[in-house]
């Protein structure tokens, strides 16, 4: 680690404790040259996998797409922003648990219809119409009747 006072390359790390919940470490450093002292934090970098697409492209995991398409479903509903988050902090969670650096963009998009029922069914509805091309109103009602007939269905 360089100093940030001197750019002296010889540090010393003097104190370490876990930080945010355990997600980071904040350490106090020493210069060797200098004697100043600065603190940094070190965070787990972990790299999402890339998305391919239907039409065979890839490209990075973008959470903002992904917050995007949950708030459009959920635009007007009784769903609180923690729980959106929730949802979504559980999905980059899953597909990084895959462990694979490519991931079909089907995959994702049935991970956010699977969350979406349990979170609210009416905006699973509307994701389900535009993310599986309804054509008419009886697509529509067989999603409905399929929903309605799952047990766990309140």
């Amino acid at each position: 680690m360089h100093c940030p006072f001197c750019a002296a390359e010889d540090t010393k790390v003097i104190d370490s404790r876990l930080v945010a919940e355990g997600d980071q470490v904040r350490r106090r450093r020493e210069c060797l040259s200098c004697a100043e002292r600065f603190t940094t934090y070190e965070v787990a970098e972990l790299v999402m996998p890339k998305i391919i697409k239907q039409n065979g492209n890839r490209e990075p995991f973008d959470e903002e797409k992904l917050r995007s398409g949950f708030l459009r479903a959920l635009e007007k509903r009784p769903v609180s922003v923690e729980d959106i988050e929730a949802v979504i902090n559980h999905i980059k969670h899953t597909l990084r648990a895959t462990g694979e650096r490519e991931v079909q963009s089907l995959v994702v998009g049935e991970l956010v219809m699977e969350n979406l029922k349990q979170l609210d069914q009416v905006a699973y509805v509307r994701f389900a119409s535009v993310y599986r091309s309804f054509q008419d109103i009886a697509e529509f009602r067989d999603e409905i009747e399929r929903l309605e007939a799952e047990p766990n269905n309140p």
